[in-house]
């Protein structure tokens, strides 16, 4: 049986990561570079003529003064780890089909586990705001899911200490190709319909089983086709992409991180569905994400302590 090319990938070694990213030197050189490929450009006046403080890592505009580092303005912004620290921390949440949890990050990137925890935070919510830029398309396959507490009472749709999420697959030539994973204040048309407007493409077609909500496709301007399959987790082969997809979402959050907090789970998704949409091409990831990391503004440790559950962070 031959193999699997997309899970027997190299990947980007830890001998590669050191070549690459072994020293805050050369870090911050990949920073730079990064955020200014065409050469250093102030933010304040736009200007190019600059000089540089070596000790401090600070670029000074010969223009206005302004005086600003590679990290200003970015999830890097104010964080005394060094960049060897946070690039290693990106290498382990990128690299890997699972997730890390916050105190295996701790110990392997060698600092306390407040300092671990913030940091991946910081990282998972970039790729929440990454996904939000891409739309499914083609045909599809969508289910309903939740994800929490596993306190005793009433299992399945309509169960409490348990947040809702829709995930959707998109196939080309039957096989799986991305995946969307993303939060709902419910399941209703009206949360199906703002989904499926802001997430899926138009021309797309969206295959479901007959839970009422997803009449919302419809509604939205989405072709949809309902196979009814009974209760539980359809079983019929049309479904296959969706539940193997759902099957390793449960499989990435209970096997390595127990659980997580209902205010953080759109971010603990959101990484789920970023490794998993760039699978093709592990060695990349890293680049990737500290490419988008250099775009986002920065996340102070109270904006991502609150509560995400308003429409606008779930459905977007």
């Amino acid at each position: 049986m031959a193999r699997n090319q997309v899970q027997f990938q190299k990947g980007l070694g830890m001998a590669q990561f050191m070549a690459l990213y072994g020293t805050e030197e050369l870090c911050h050189e990949a920073l730079v570079k990064m955020r200014w490929p065409d050469g250093f450009v102030c933010p304040k006046c736009a200007k190019r003529r600059y000089s540089f403080c070596a000790p401090k890592k600070l670029f000074q505009c010969s223009s206005c003064h302004r005086q600003t580092s590679v990290r200003a303005g970015t999830v890097f912004q104010k964080s005394r780890t060094p960049l060897t620290k946070w690039f290693l921390a990106m290498h382990l949440l990128t690299g890997s089909k699972n997730d890390i949890s916050g105190l295996e990050l701790a110990r392997q990137i060698d600092v306390k586990w407040d300092t671990a925890w913030l940091i991946k935070q910081k990282l998972m919510e970039v790729m929440l705001q990454r996904n939000a830029i891409y739309k499914l398309s083609g045909d599809i396959q969508i289910d309903d899911a939740y994800q929490g507490s596993e306190k005793a009472g009433k299992r399945g749709r309509g169960a409490a200490n348990k947040l809702p999420f829709v995930a959707a697959v998109a196939t080309r030539d039957g096989r799986p190709i991305y995946m969307q994973l993303r939060c709902l204040p419910g399941f209703t048309k009206d949360a199906i319909k703002t989904y499926a407007r802001a997430n899926i493409a138009p021309g797309s077609r969206v295959l479901s089983d007959g839970l009422n909500c997803f009449k919302g496709i419809v509604a939205a301007g989405v072709a949809h086709v309902i196979k009814i399959t009974g209760g539980g987790r359809p079983k019929d082969p049309d479904f296959k992409w969706i539940n193997t997809g759902l099957g390793n979402v449960q499989s990435a959050i209970k096997s390595t991180l127990r659980s997580c907090d209902a205010r953080h789970t759109p971010r603990y998704l959101a990484a789920f569905e970023w490794r998993y949409n760039r699978r093709f091409e592990l060695a990349k990831n890293l680049e990737r994400l500290a490419r988008v990391a250099m775009m986002i503004e920065p996340q102070p440790r109270s904006t991502l302590a609150a509560i995400r559950l308003k429409s606008a962070d779930l459905t977007g």
